[in-house]
């Protein structure tokens, strides 16, 4: 820099650091790198985030705002946004899904499954309501979609699970995509069917694709 357009802030500042103490540098030391922590976690966040699944059942999503976790056993992969203590505020699951031998169709097979599935969520959360189900689409695949309330780890939920097999001929493996938000207010979501429509889990979900 030339000498007309200084001094710079480096020369400007020198002198205070020089006469400060010990504890006054190591502190400033300690606030910066923190600080620049809080700024690499911040752009980590607003970045898309890609998860890829090979194996028998392919599949992938990207993500934003949400962290990997352990998933249930047995369970492929689960992001969430904690809470700060308790159930995650919101969670994206992918577990296996084996459909039994039929000979029917896919559409008309996934309703059949449902039914034994909605008596497994029953048992695992406490106060499962069943809210609605019916058949969807997730990116122009054929799916069935279940949407219910709950309670875990003492915090009411909103649950929408989301049933999903490749459309061929006899398919039996596929995915079970497990969507849960927080029902407490500040919530902006009034009822389950609302789930993946937007918000933090609408990313995962509008993304997913299959095979």
């Amino acid at each position: 820099m030339k000498p007309e357009y200084g001094p710079t802030l480096g020369q400007l500042l020198a002198p205070r650091w020089h006469g400060a103490t010990p504890l006054v540098r190591r502190t400033t030391i300690v606030a910066g790198v923190a600080l620049l922590a809080a700024i690499l976690t911040a752009v980590l966040t607003l970045q898309n985030a890609t998860f890829s699944h090979g194996g028998r059942v392919p599949f992938s999503f990207s993500y934003r705002g949400l962290y990997r976790t352990a998933p249930d056993p047995g369970g492929f992969v689960r992001v969430a946004r904690p809470h700060g203590g308790g159930a995650p505020r919101d969670s994206f699951a992918v577990d296996p899904l084996l459909l039994p031998p039929y000979s029917g169709s896919l559409a008309g097979e996934l309703p059949l499954y449902a039914a034994a599935y909605i008596r497994q969520l029953s048992r695992r959360y406490q106060g499962f309501v069943l809210r609605g189900e019916g058949k969807a689409k997730v990116n122009s695949l054929p799916a069935y979609t279940v949407f219910y309330t709950a309670v875990l780890e003492g915090r009411p939920i909103y649950g929408r699970d989301v049933l999903l097999v490749a459309e061929r001929p006899g398919a039996r493996e596929g995915v079970a995509i497990v969507m849960l938000t927080s029902a407490l207010k500040p919530s902006k979501l009034s009822t389950p069917l609302e789930i993946g429509g937007s918000g933090i889990l609408q990313r995962p979900l509008k993304s997913f694709t299959l095979g």
